[in-house]
């Protein structure tokens, strides 16, 4: 989806200062038949409405993950999703990252060493196979 955001040309209006900006986005079919059913659904009459919705939601998920919260939904029966979109993970902080700490005994440690270091095995017959199909 490609975005692009201009001033608009007007003069401002009395009692604002500042100037409104335009936005135009090239969504793809699929994305424009979703806005439009979403705007209908919403009864929301202008593409400004949406946006500035949309705007305030995105904002909110920020936020949350910014302060190291996690968002969920959940239905009636008390099933839990969780909202996991990469571009809101850049703003977690690492601590609220998943870490897994294993705890490795001597002997693990010392065959994963060996196994590292050593040549790798030859693929199987059955692996071929299935990469080539």
């Amino acid at each position: 989806m490609a975005l692009n955001t201009r001033q608009a040309r007007r003069p401002p209006q009395p009692g604002r200062g500042m100037r409104k900006s335009k936005f135009q986005a090239d969504l793809a079919p699929a994305e424009d038949r979703m806005v439009r059913g979403l705007k209908q659904e919403l009864e929301l009459n202008s593409n400004t409405d949406f946006l500035s919705d949309a705007l305030a939601l995105l904002h909110w998920a920020v936020m949350e993950r910014r302060r190291g919260n996690r968002i969920f939904s959940e239905s009636g029966t008390g099933e839990r999703k969780e909202l996991v979109l990469p571009r809101l993970e850049r703003v977690a902080p690492e601590l609220a990252l998943p870490h897994v700490e294993i705890a490795w005994s001597q002997r693990e440690l010392e065959s994963l060493a060996a196994m590292i270091s050593g040549e790798p095995e030859k693929p199987t017959e059955a692996l071929i196979r299935a990469m080539r199909s």
